[in-house]
């Protein structure tokens, strides 16, 4: 199951002419899709994108309506390919995926796309930000477009930039027969707003009526000396013709006064960021009007020069704002001045940084930086804005520790590394890699195993100069989503064909999990429109791996310890791959939870199970903290002053897995560790037998109170009912 449903939302997709469209940009990218005729859709999920393909995945109703083909793609590469579709035939297609690794993934195919060029429009959604806002490498996707030549839309972040994007970017691949890549940030996937609605339209050629008469032409394929074409093309007819189309459609936007002595050049994305820091300057009204000349480039790449030549008449100071690195946009536009021998003053990554995301704060100080050089006298008297006092921020950086990323309360994937943290106690340390996905989490403390990843899927392969036969064997991680997108071919069948004596374990928690719980073919959930149900094991035999192991509660701690075990230590020779399987505990919450308190809202008798520690048998030692590092397990400071050390905790937060109990008897730690069992909506029996325990303990307590011995001034007995044990949440115990 998905993170979110948008069920209700996509019915606000049948909208057309005289409506008003109001939701969040990923509905308004679909919404602009069916207005304009695409005849195919297809992407892979991941942030901040992954909603994106959620949506398309509840209107693939209303997509097929329309006569639009829906594909959940295995990988950006298959997303890529898919735009194969618009190479001879004149269909609209459109593919999403998240970048820069998406665009990595893709490549390949993205390169020929390139080189052979399209008659269908071609747009390419990439979901990319930089900064904090990003959970991967630190890299853009500026770099491969310069490379292949193919368009970048980097549209302002509202509904109607976005929406029109989407119309430009499918005219303007048809104008110059290239792809065009849609950049999409976090802030523009999921900002609200309204816009103006059309009609939806069919695909004026349809997938279904193309493939009933097939077309193919022998210079689109990329072979010598087509490829050398090809390259001539790009140059002399397809990048003119771009430019064309950009400067008569307008695609870029200019703010401001025609006339003035500075300028700032912004990427589209960065347009609301920059706008801001002018209103807090004053010198910018919250309806967008600026006293500062802006030129937006709703198109990144390429630059027309014309127009930037154009906004630069008349100016001796101009600022470009371009987020991330290298800066691509002012090499080119200092290379153009360079060779117009102009003597303007360009700004840049000397006011601005030249790494990380420009957030509010970092675009008001780079942008008051360039005013103190290009324009004093436009600062309002001070650096901020009237009657604002700069804030005090104080250095955090020494006294509040990092807070990387880690495993869910109840995750099934920790239990995995505490088994391999308790083999690595007896056999030694082992080399291990990780691979993209929750996994990777157990790189990090308390476990810290793992300390490489190359790519999705790609674990085992990254072990791959370590299978030489030495006196340990290196263990890989692999998860179920990156098994299928990548893993089965370039890392298990890599393995089988090098007939390698490593270790794999596959992490199968049933979905997609860390790009938001998509279903995968290996998912147990029952899906109309997908393939599910098919077995991991079944896919490694197929491939030619004899030794395979699974593991179908991974809570089960000594399991997973004793299968670990045995695979580093067994005489076969070969690869060992255990999977290791139990679903994912954030979609069995989303999934278990609504149910569960419907049930107990229609008054039938519901469990919950709960965990505790007994604080008198715990030892303080934490070291089910060590094996554990659930955030739901804790310290707590008891009131005996006999004990100064804290015990540990389970917060309310449990969500019942198991987990803590299941490390403290496979590590031969303290029993401490108990279940309660709550009951929602008991029957009258229990009900009754609750209450007599209750009288039955009490009346225990008081006898035991009774006597003891007690010294001059000591605190008078606990009164009737007074509970010396630790209990569970309200409701009867079982």
């Amino acid at each position: 199951m998905a993170e979110r449903s948008f069920k209700a939302e996509v019915e606000h997709l049948r909208k057309g002419d005289g409506d008003v469209f109001n939701g969040e940009g990923i509905l308004a990218i679909t919404k602009a899709l069916l207005e304009n005729g695409v005849g195919y859709v297809g992407g892979y999920q991941g942030a901040p994108i992954s909603h994106l393909m959620d949506v398309l995945a509840d209107a693939e109703e209303l997509m097929a309506e329309l006569g639009v083909r829906f594909e959940a793609n295995a990988s950006e590469a298959a997303a890529a390919a898919m735009l194969a579709a618009s190479v001879h035939y004149p269909i609209r297609g459109a593919v999403t995926f998240k970048g820069p690794v998406g665009v990595n993934v893709a490549s390949d195919a993205l390169a020929n796309l390139c080189s052979s060029g399209v008659n269908g429009g071609a747009l390419i959604i990439v979901g990319e930000d930089y900064g904090e806002g990003s959970s991967i490498m630190q890299e853009r996707s500026h770099g491969f477009a310069m490379k292949s030549q193919f368009w970048m839309l980097d549209p302002r972040p509202n509904l109607p930039s976005i929406t029109k994007a989407v119309k430009d970017g499918f005219e303007l691949s048809e104008a110059s027969n290239t792809p065009v890549m849609l950049m999409v940030r976090i802030r523009s996937c999921h900002v609200t707003g309204s816009f103006a609605t059309k009609d939806n339209v069919p695909p004026p050629l349809t997938v279904k009526q193309a493939i009933a008469n097939p077309q193919s032409d022998f210079k689109r394929v990329v072979l010598p000396p087509m490829s050398y074409l090809h390259e001539q093309d790009k140059i002399t007819h397809r990048w003119p013709a771009a430019e064309k189309f950009i400067v008569e459609n307008g695609l870029n936007e200019v703010f401001g006064p025609e006339k003035a002595k500075l300028g700032i050049v912004v990427q589209g994305g960065m347009y609301n960021g920059l706008i801001r820091a002018l209103q807090r300057l004053g010198l910018a009204d919250v309806f967008g009007n600026t006293e500062v000349p802006i030129y937006c480039l709703n198109v990144t790449y390429p630059i027309v020069q014309s127009e930037f030549d154009a906004f630069c008449e008349g100016k001796d100071h101009v600022m470009i704002v371009e987020e991330g690195q290298p800066e691509h946009i002012e090499q080119m536009l200092g290379n153009f001045l360079y060779k117009a021998g102009r003597k303007l003053k360009l700004y840049g990554k000397d006011v601005l940084p030249m790494a990380g995301e420009y957030t509010g704060q970092v675009m008001l100080d780079g942008v008051t930086a360039f005013l103190k050089k290009a324009a004093p006298d436009m600062l309002p008297g001070q650096v901020r804005a009237p009657n604002q006092e700069e804030p005090a921020i104080p250095d955090l950086s020494k006294t509040v520790p990092m807070r990387p990323p880690g495993f869910c309360t109840g995750c099934p994937e920790r239990p995995i590394f505490a088994g391999m943290k308790l083999v690595e106690q007896e056999l030694g340390k082992h080399q291990i890699t990780g691979d993209i996905g929750c996994h990777l989490f157990g790189s990090l403390p308390p476990f810290e195993i793992g300390g490489a990843t190359m790519g999705y899927g790609l674990g085992p392969a990254a072990n791959a100069a370590f299978d030489g036969g030495g006196e340990r064997r290196a263990i890989s991680m692999l998860g179920d989503g990156g098994f299928w997108h990548n893993g089965l071919s370039s890392s298990i069948g890599n393995m089988v064909f090098n007939k390698s004596d490593n270790v794999v374990v596959i992490v199968d928690n049933y979905y997609s999990a860390a790009t938001g719980g998509q279903d995968i073919l290996s998912s147990r959930a029952k899906n109309d429109t997908k393939a599910t149900n098919n077995p991991i094991e079944k896919a490694l035999k197929g491939v030619g791996v004899e030794w395979v192991r699974t593991i179908d509660r991974t809570y089960d701690v000594g399991k997973v310890r004793d299968t670990v075990r045995e695979a580093l230590t067994t005489d076969f020779k070969g690869p060992k791959v255990i999977v290791a399987s139990s679903e994912c505990m954030l979609n069995k919450q989303r999934r278990e939870k609504p149910l569960r308190n419907k049930a107990i809202k229609d008054g039938r008798r519901v469990d919950v199970p709960r965990f505790g520690v007994d604080e008198n048998i715990c030892t303080g030692d934490h070291a089910c903290i060590r094996l554990s590092g659930c955030p739901s397990l804790s310290l707590k400071k008891l009131d005996d002053p006999l004990r100064d050390d804290p015990i540990a905790s389970i917060d309310q937060t449990c969500v019942g897995c198991g987990n803590c109990g299941e490390v403290a008897d496979a590590a031969v730690l303290c029993p401490s560790f108990y279940r309660a069992d709550v009951v929602h909506n008991p029957g009258g029996f229990e009900s009754w037998r609750a209450r007599m325990r209750q009288r039955i303990i009490g009346w225990l307590q008081k006898r035991r109170d009774g006597k003891r011995l007690r010294l001059s001034g000591t605190a008078p007995a606990a009164p009737s009912g007074a509970k010396a044990a630790p209990q569970p949440p309200m409701g009867a115990l079982t």
